[in-house]
């Protein structure tokens, strides 16, 4: 009976540790499926954001953009703002109205999103000083951004400038020394 008395309080203090093992592992899946959530959601904000520019719906970039958006490119002296962006977009799509982006990758960690994306389109009008030329060109372009209640804050933009340019015919020369 003694012994039966000792191995009871042992089996219910076994019981009662897996039983809070089980709900802490219980609480950290719950949180891992959360922030998962919140990741997918962030991709689709991305993905809705290039289809909304791809599709002209510039209501819809500002929609999907903060108020105090913020846009980095290399070599702007400043960001822009959600206003210097849909401009840059009018400019571009009134040179290449058929221009799509195709999503390569899209990683999302946190409220951070990384994607790689590769556009094309077909030169009609005259852009950056060259006339049209009809050519259809491709574009890659790595793009990371921080998102804030369901909403693009924050846009860093590496594209591939000089190749596009150089696809429709700027071409490069060395500098000319100057002469005393």
């Amino acid at each position: 009976m003694k012994k039966l008395l000792c191995i009871v309080p042992l089996v219910i203090l076994f019981c009662f540790t897996i039983a809070c093992q089980d709900k802490a592992a219980r609480t950290e899946l719950e949180k891992f499926k959360a922030q998962g959530a919140i990741e997918a959601q962030n991709k689709e904000i991305v993905r809705d954001f290039f289809a909304a520019i791809d599709k002209g719906n510039l209501d819809r970039v500002k929609e999907l953009t903060a108020v105090d958006f913020a846009l980095f490119v290399p070599g702007l002296a400043k960001p822009w703002g959600v206003d210097e962006l849909i401009q840059d977009i009018k400019t571009f799509y009134s040179a290449f109205p058929d221009n799509t982006h195709m999503i390569e990758d899209i990683i999302s960690e946190g409220d951070k999103i990384a994607v790689r994306i590769t556009s094309s389109g077909s030169q009609k009008e005259d852009y950056g000083g060259i006339p049209a030329t009809g050519k259809k060109v491709t574009n890659s372009a790595i793009h990371m951004m921080v998102i804030a209640d369901g909403k693009i804050k924050n846009f860093w933009a590496l594209e591939d400038t000089l190749g596009l340019m150089t696809q429709i015919g700027m071409e490069l020369k060395p500098i000319e020394a100057k002469t005393k």
